[in-house]
């Protein structure tokens, strides 16, 4: 899921994104309200996390601006009741005052997409960008295709999907995905990924990345 964070503090966009990258969220930022506003009508981000005091337009200004319905969080300097009321006649699901905690943000940016009935509540769904992966019905979707895993091809892309842009030796990857006492060697991760790698790029999800001389790492780099 796409979210634009629209804020003239570069350490905020620099904080933020690197929380809600984790979490799989790909990320626009703008930093001031011109800028915004052209990412939000080319891109159409699924959720807006707002500055109220945006240079050249302001974020209750850019608010209406944007004609399309979208969720939208406040996160701003500004707590006085006058700013958070006019925020939410606006269309603001959400008012975060500055400071703040990220976790709480990625905790907030998840009730508002659940509510919006944008995300699923099952708590054993791991989404990253395009692709779900549903555990309980050992199930794998990229951009609505669904694709079939036996068990030690699905198993890891669980774990790599837990730890998105880790590095991972071949020794960890058995010690994590298969267990500390099988007989066989760092071979069988490499047949594994080789065969899990095609079937996701049947689809052109690419992320599964060699490191040289060291092994793998589960990221999706934009083009």
């Amino acid at each position: 899921m796409k979210i634009l964070i629209a804020d003239d503090e570069v350490t905020i966009l620099e904080i933020m994104c690197l929380y809600l990258q984790r979490e799989g969220f790909t990320l626009y930022t703008a930093e001031d309200g011109e800028q915004a506003l052209a990412i939000e009508e080319k891109y159409h981000p699924d959720l807006l996390i707002l500055d109220i005091m945006l240079p050249k337009i302001n974020g209750f200004e850019l608010c209406k601006y944007i004609e399309r319905k979208v969720p939208k969080i406040f996160l701003t300097a500004k707590s006085e009741e006058a700013d958070k009321i006019k925020g939410f006649s606006l269309g603001a699901d959400d008012y975060i005052t500055k400071p703040f905690s990220p976790r709480e943000v990625v905790a907030r940016v998840k009730a508002v997409l659940r509510r919006s009935g944008m995300v699923e509540e099952n708590v054993h769904c791991i989404r990253y960008g395009e692709l779900l992966l549903d555990d309980d019905h050992k199930l794998v979707e990229i951009r609505g295709v669904k694709i079939s895993l036996p068990p030690k091809e699905f198993t890891l892309l669980a774990f790599f999907l837990q730890h998105p842009k880790q590095t991972f030796s071949r020794e960890q990857l058995l010690n994590n995905v298969w267990s500390y006492d099988f007989e066989g060697d760092e071979r069988a991760v490499d047949a594994v990924i080789k065969r899990l790698r095609r079937k996701l790029s049947e689809t052109e999800f690419h992320c599964i990345h060699t490191v040289r001389g060291f092994g793998y790492r589960f990221e999706v780099v934009e083009k």
